[in-house]
């Protein structure tokens, strides 16, 4: 390279390093508006003043030079109600109040790719400062019904069981529900490994800290990570960090659906986004509605799941854990979400506990836009599988009972027949790769339903008379 290239390169190196001061100054507040601590009650702080909005970002500064980074939950006369991001140790009266003047907003660009970061948008891999190509409030409304793109290209999830019987469209929104332990987590990595997707963005909140690590690490793996961004807040952290992680994940997503692309967001879990909201609205008052939780919660989730989906650009194809309670699917975060959703999986205990990975109840669970995005011939051929399952279960307790005599029913003489080979094909290993071509072609085999080429494309109707 020659010297007026070198320089070249330098130029343009200190001009981009720059860049990120000059944004500091475009953003700065030049007038600051001040007020001071005046009671400290468990993780929420009064303050007298400032001047500030419902969800201004402030700062704390703390008599040792620290500083403490909280938002404003509430207001009443001229007392300010804030909720710390971190501890409130260190926090005494009359600590000065600074108000930011703007809410929550996430860095992003494609450079956070490959990276962590915290609630507040933070880095926390160690990988150095993020230079952001713009900022998106965490907080956003969804885009307008009437452009939203309409979704009739199919996805490929990597998992079989997924992608033959409960077939997703790019842009829909699908929650996986289980209790604790049935292997949400696992299934979700599955995805992020072998997702087409362009890019995938995992928000992993009130997540165990030993899991962080193993989930980047492990199951993510470094091919995973290249071509995702992963947002973490642990279940250490206070309730306004799980809460505010969840909107950055869905924040950051937005912004690569608005560059055009098609994004995978896989959020784990929402309950524990519904539980920080609660512990939040039950610090300011509010009363407790449905099983503890306040009617808050139930206005907080469709807002933030109605984000995702289409817009006139890209789309953001959503998979959202739940954690159900005692195993009840019927409990009030599970039946809110499912309410909001395109589709649900459901995962079983009995399936866990037999061995059967990954442990998806197919008759269980559905996907509302399958039809859309896969052809009839597949429709025909999952349609076959689904009824040689629903007579398997109908019968099992007469056939596992001996009861139950060969030739008397057509029928069951074929559900048992093709049982053994229908559980081999929605067992999947954690770390099997199964592309659409090789779904559909063992679905075809498995059922006798020839599957044309052209019903192999990610749209298979563009080829419709």
């Amino acid at each position: 390279m020659s010297s007026e290239q070198l320089n070249e390169s330098d130029s343009f190196n200190h001009i981009f390093n720059f860049s990120k001061y000059l944004d500091s100054v475009k953003t700065t507040e030049p007038i600051k508006y001040i007020g001071h601590v005046s009671a400290v009650k468990g993780l929420e702080v009064l303050s007298n003043g400032p001047v500030a909005k419902i969800g201004e970002i402030c700062t704390i500064r703390l008599k040792n030079k620290t500083e403490l980074m909280a938002e404003v939950v509430g207001l009443k006369d001229k007392s300010v109600s804030l909720t710390v991001y971190g501890n409130t140790t260190g926090i005494e009266i009359g600590c000065e109040v600074v108000a930011s003047g703007k809410p929550l907003q996430v860095p992003v660009g494609f450079n956070l790719l490959g990276r962590t970061i915290d609630a507040t948008g933070k880095p926390t891999d160690g990988k150095g400062e993020l230079v952001p190509e713009a900022y998106y409030p965490a907080e956003n409304s969804a885009p307008d019904a009437m452009t939203k793109k309409e979704i009739n290209r199919r996805i490929t999830t990597g998992v079989r069981a997924i992608d033959a019987m409960l077939t997703i469209g790019k842009g829909q929104r699908i929650g996986i529900f289980a209790g604790s332990g049935v292997g949400k987590s696992t299934l979700l990595s599955m995805v992020a490994r072998n997702t087409d997707a362009d890019i995938n963005v995992i928000g992993l909140i009130g997540e165990r800290g030993r899991e962080v690590l193993d989930f980047i690490n492990r199951d993510l793996g470094p091919e995973g990570m290249k071509r995702s961004v992963v947002v973490v807040a642990k279940g250490d952290e206070p309730s306004i960090c799980r809460l505010r992680a969840a909107q950055v994940c869905t924040a950051i997503a937005e912004y690569f659906r608005d560059q055009g692309k098609d994004v995978m967001l896989m959020m784990d879990n929402v309950t524990r986004f519904a539980k920080a909201q609660r512990e939040i609205s039950l610090s300011k008052g509010e009363p407790p509605a449905q099983n503890g939780y306040t009617p808050s919660v139930f206005d907080s989730i469709p807002k933030l799941l109605e984000r995702t989906g289409t817009n006139d650009k890209g789309t953001i194809t959503a998979l959202y854990a739940v954690l159900v309670d005692g195993d009840d699917m019927n409990e009030p975060i599970a039946d809110c979400v499912r309410g909001v959703l395109d589709g649900h999986i459901v995962l079983s205990r009995n399936l866990a506990a037999s061995f059967h990975y990954p442990a998806i109840d197919v008759l269980q669970s559905i996907s509302r836009l399958s039809k859309r995005v896969t052809g009839r011939q597949t429709q025909r051929a999952y349609g076959k599988v689904r009824e040689l399952m629903a007579v398997y279960q109908n019968n099992v307790k007469m056939i596992n009972a001996g009861i139950y005599e060969k030739g008397n029913s057509a029928s069951i003489d074929n559900a048992i027949d093709k049982h053994d080979a229908i559980e081999e094909f929605l067992k999947q290993e954690e770390d099997e790769k199964c592309s659409m071509k090789d779904t559909l072609d063992k679905l075809s085999a498995l059922t006798g339903v020839e599957i044309p080429e052209t019903e192999y494309d990610e749209n298979p109707h563009q080829f419709d008379d």
